[in-house]
C-alpha cells in the first residue's frame, strides 16, 4: 500500500505530464495558429517558424527550437542550481518538445483572435498551473531568469523574468503585427490568472472551530468517522467567565461537509466557524520532505 508521500509522488507525476500536455496543445492548436508569441521560448519558436518559412526553403519547428534553446539552460542550471531542481524541470522540457512534435498541427480558431486568445489563456493557464503546482517548471525564462539571477541578485527572479518574456512579447509585434501582439498580451494575463486558481485550487483545505457542550462525542466521530485528528484547545468565554473546550481540526473540502453534518446532528447548537487555508503540510495531506 502506498504512503502518502508516494501518493503525492505519483499525482504530482501525473500532473507534471498533464500539464505539459495542455501546453503542447495550446502551441500547436492556438498560440501557433493565430500567430500569437505569448513569451517564453515556444513564444520565441512561434516568431522563428514564422521567419524562417519566409526567408529559408524550410520552416524551423517550434519543438526543435525549444530543445536548442533549452539544453544549453539546462546543462548550465544543472552545473550552478544543482540536479535536484533541475530534474524535473528536464523531464517537461524534453516531454514539451515531444509532445509538440506528436501533437498534429491543428488552427482550431483560424480567423477568430478573441477566441484563441482567451481559449488559448485557458488551456496554457491550466497546463502551467498543475507544471506550477509540481514545483516545475517547463525551462526556458524561468531557467534563464534563475541563472540570472546568481549573478544580478538585486534584482527579483519575477521581474527578471517579466523583462525576459516582455522582450519576446515585442518579437511578437515586429513578426506578426500590434493587434496580434495584443491579442497575446490579453492571453498572457489569462494564463496567469487561470494557473494561479489552479495551484491555489489543488492546495486549498478547510479549518474549523467548533465550540460545543458536546466536544467529547463531536470529537470521536470526526476521529472515527472521517479518520482525522482533532485539537481540543482551552478556551475562556469572556462573557460567561467558564472555561470550555473549542475543538480545532482541518479536513479537506469535501470532508469539511461531513464534519458540518456530524456536529449539527450531535448539538444542534454548536458553533461553527469554518475558513480557508491555503496550504496544509503534515500526516494525512502533504508531507514535507527537502
Amino acid at each position: 500500500m502506498l504512503t502518502d508521500w508516494e501518493g503525492h509522488k505519483i499525482r504530482n507525476w501525473i500532473a507534471l505530464v498533464t500539464g505539459v500536455f495542455l501546453l503542447a496543445i495550446s502551441v500547436n492548436w492556438v498560440y501557433d495558429p493565430a500567430g500569437m508569441v505569448t513569451g517564453g521560448v515556444t513564444g520565441l519558436g512561434i516568431s522563428i517558424k514564422y521567419l524562417s518559412g519566409k526567408f529559408l526553403p524550410f520552416e524551423i519547428p517550434v519543438w526543435l527550437t525549444n530543445l536548442a534553446f533549452n539544453l544549453p539552460l539546462l546543462i548550465l542550471a544543472w552545473k550552478l542550481l544543482g540536479k535536484k531542481f533541475i530534474l524535473r524541470t528536464l523531464v517537461a522540457t524534453g516531454l514539451l518538445s515531444f509532445f509538440i512534435y506528436l501533437i498534429p498541427y491543428v488552427p482550431v480558431f483560424d480567423g477568430d483572435p478573441l477566441l484563441a486568445c482567451v481559449f488559448g489563456g485557458v488551456i496554457a493557464g491550466a497546463g502551467m498551473g498543475l507544471v506550477l503546482a509540481t514545483m516545475s517548471t517547463t525551462g526556458g525564462t524561468d531557467v534563464l531568469c534563475m541563472l540570472l539571477h546568481v549573478k544580478l541578485k538585486h534584482i527579483s527572479v519575477p521581474r527578471l523574468l517579466n523583462f525576459v518574456d516582455g522582450l519576446v512579447v515585442v518579437t511578437g509585434v515586429f513578426v506578426f503585427g500590434i493587434n496580434k501582439a495584443l491579442y497575446a498580451i490579453i492571453s498572457v494575463y489569462i494564463v496567469s490568472k487561470v494557473s494561479d486558481g489552479i495551484m491555489d485550487g489543488m492546495k486549498f483545505a478547510k479549518m474549523a472551530y467548533i465550540i460545543s457542550e458536546r466536544y467529547m462525542e463531536i470529537a470521536e466521530h470526526i476521529l472515527t468517522a472521517i479518520d482525522r485528528g482533532v485539537t481540543g484547545l482551552n478556551a475562556t468565554g469572556m462573557y460567561s467567565n467558564k472555561d470550555r473546550k473549542v475543538l480545532f481540526c482541518v479536513v479537506s473540502k469535501k470532508e469539511m461537509v461531513e464534519v458540518l453534518e456530524i456536529t449539527h446532528r450531535l448539538d444542534p447548537q454548536a458553533f461553527v466557524i469554518v475558513s480557508d487555508v491555503r496550504e496544509v503540510m503534515g500526516e494525512g495531506f502533504i508531507e514535507y520532505k527537502q
